[in-house]
């Protein structure tokens, strides 16, 4: 699964992690989260992410 990194922070999500404090349980897709989910350290949504070029 890829990961995917917050243009405006850097924040990155990791799929096998998941976002816990938001409720996206470990091993979801970034594709499978909710349109409404945002970034959890600045606030925007998952239009503002761009897949992590590892």
């Amino acid at each position: 699964m890829e990961k995917y990194i917050c243009t405006v922070c850097d924040y990155i999500y990791d799929p096998e992690k998941g976002d816990p404090d938001s409720g996206i349980d470990p091993g979801t897709a970034f594709e499978d989260i909710p349109e409404d989910w945002t970034c959890p350290l600045c606030g925007v949504g998952k239009e503002d992410f761009e897949k992590l070029e590892e």
